[in-house]
């Protein structure tokens, strides 16, 4: 079996929600003690969860990851970022050392961090809370040419969906969370997210790390001669990876793909996550059924992909860090949806006759 066909097979196990879990928490919330619809927000997300879990009340996460996916990109050769690409090694080290923001957030709400290599260009010392799977050390310059092959995106994919299985089949984690590291890769994110919603370059390209206004159209105009180049097709989500994505995307869209089997609730991080859960959703539609949208990131590619999505963000704390901190500070969100649904007592129960 080939790699594409591996990937075709994951996609093919994501199932729907199960609706009459849906149906059975929404009921559920009507009964409990409180007036109905007073959780706001926090109701339909406890509902999602049932369907999700194919239970009402869902079970309360207690085992949360963060999956950090890191990859470098050749398409900063453009100067679509003042940073260099040895950054991206050097904070690869730092999220094993717990010296970087997600160590802080994920202590903060009791998650552990792994972090996956697909595609770091520098060389990594081992470390346990580091995945090696490096396909190769970094793309090309997607607009020049395709950032990668097929059947690289592919084994980017299987890979992140092979770490996905591993923490959620023998590590006990029942919700991931998806991070990403790559110095340049709101770029690839911005072609992506074009691909797969329509929206111009215009709409989609943001700051980043905090570019200037020239930079900023710069980047714009290198995301529009990939899209003129490859002319990717939504309906061939592969290939469009192949072209214009990266492989940190492709790695995310893995594990949405491997969470979204396997039922377990998957958290977005910001924009390049967004983009990967596009790529998923192109994939297997029912994959954004297990998508949770973390934050809103202030990149502007963030709302046009949540809103193509359906996905409504829990948050909007003006992040664009990336690395999975904005989908962590969400976790304690969906544990208490789960919880309210299934602890809160019922209007029939003891003092409310």
């Amino acid at each position: 079996m080939s790699l594409e066909d591996r990937v075709e097979e994951l996609a093919a196990e994501v199932l729907p929600p199960d609706e009459s879990a849906v149906a059975g928490a929404r009921e559920r919330h009507l009964a409990l003690a409180k007036p109905p619809g007073s959780l706001g927000r926090l109701e339909e997300l406890g509902a999602r969860l049932a369907g999700m879990a194919g239970e009402s009340p869902p079970p309360v996460p207690g085992g949360p990851a963060v999956v950090v996916c890191a990859g470098d990109h050749g398409v900063l050769d453009r100067g679509v970022s003042p940073w260099p690409r040895e950054v991206t090694a050097v904070m690869v080290g730092n999220f094993c050392a717990g010296g970087a923001a997600v160590n802080a957030i994920a202590k903060t709400v009791g998650a552990r961090v792994s972090v996956l290599d697909v595609g770091v260009a520098g060389e990594l010392e081992r470390h346990p809370s580091l995945r090696g799977a490096k396909v190769r050390p970094g793309t090309d310059d997607l607009s020049h040419g395709p950032a990668m092959v097929r059947e690289e995106a592919a084994r980017a994919m299987l890979a992140g969906a092979g770490v996905a299985e591993e923490l959620v089949g023998s590590g006990g984690v029942d919700l991931l969370v998806v991070g990403d590291m790559g110095i340049a890769n709101t770029t690839p994110a911005s072609a992506l997210i074009s691909t797969f919603t329509g929206h111009p370059p215009e709409q989609t390209t943001g700051r980043g790390t905090g570019i200037d206004d020239e930079t900023l159209d710069l980047k714009v105009r290198v995301v529009r001669e990939a899209l003129d180049l490859h002319r990717p097709d939504p309906g061939d989500p592969l290939g469009a990876l192949a072209a214009v994505g990266g492989l940190e995307h492709a790695a995310i869209a893995g594990v949405i793909l491997m969470g979204a089997a396997c039922g377990v609730p998957v958290v977005l991080d910001g924009v390049v996550s967004n983009s990967a859960a596009l790529a998923a959703h192109a994939l297997a539609p029912d994959s954004v059924g297990y998508t949770i949208a973390g934050h809103l990131s202030a990149e502007p590619g963030a709302k046009v992909s949540l809103n193509h999505l359906g996905l409504e963000p829990l948050l909007n704390l003006d992040m664009r860090l990336g690395e999975g901190t904005g989908g962590l500070l969400a976790v304690p969100l969906v544990q208490a949806a789960a919880r309210t649904l299934g602890e809160m007592a019922t209007l029939e129960g003891p003092g409310f006759g």
